[in-house]
């Protein structure tokens, strides 16, 4: 048991260090590297879309690190390196970019869709309770006059058959 966990130990380290970037990349200053590490969280790999350049192994991930590295040892402040980030690619490299009139739609969107579709539900649910009319969806029955015309057509069927004998009836 015990070397089946130091295995599990070693096989962890090893895909730590395979993680991890190259020392020569890393910036000297820890709390300057730390800052850089959080700074590629928020930074989409322009290659792989659904991953941060802190998560990629693209080539274009690797520059974008080592442009951030270069930013942040330059003094630059967060807001600063995103703004360069954003002047030169787009919103499209951040993962979670602000909200703004441009792509207003895209944040709205959602919601929209959401709200529509509760609202044609709701719709829907009240035609059904209520009918098309607006009245109760209740069986109102027959009228008078329905009433009296279904009675005569049940009369002559049954008086029809109940005077004919199996006798009479015709043959098949």
């Amino acid at each position: 048991m015990k070397a089946l966990r130091a295995l599990l130990v070693t096989l962890a380290a090893v895909a730590c260090m395979a993680a991890a970037s190259e020392p020569n990349e890393r910036l000297p200053d820890p709390a300057q590297e730390a800052r850089a590490r959080a700074m590629f969280r928020e930074v989409r790999c322009l290659v792989c879309q659904n991953e941060s350049i802190d998560d990629s192994q693209a080539d274009l991930a690797a520059d974008l690190r080592r442009i951030v590295r270069q930013e942040i040892a330059k003094g630059r402040s967060d807001r600063e390196i995103r703004a360069f980030l954003v002047a030169r690619y787009g919103e499209f490299v951040l993962l979670k970019p602000p909200f703004s009139a441009g792509n207003a739609v895209l944040w709205l969107a959602p919601a929209g869709i959401l709200a529509a579709g509760g609202g044609l539900l709701i719709a829907l649910l009240r035609r059904r309770r209520t009918g098309e009319a607006g009245e109760l969806d209740e069986d109102p029955g027959l009228s008078a006059e329905e009433e009296a015309r279904l009675a005569d057509l049940l009369e002559d069927k049954g008086h029809d058959c109940a005077e004919k004998t199996p006798q009479e009836a015709p043959p098949r």
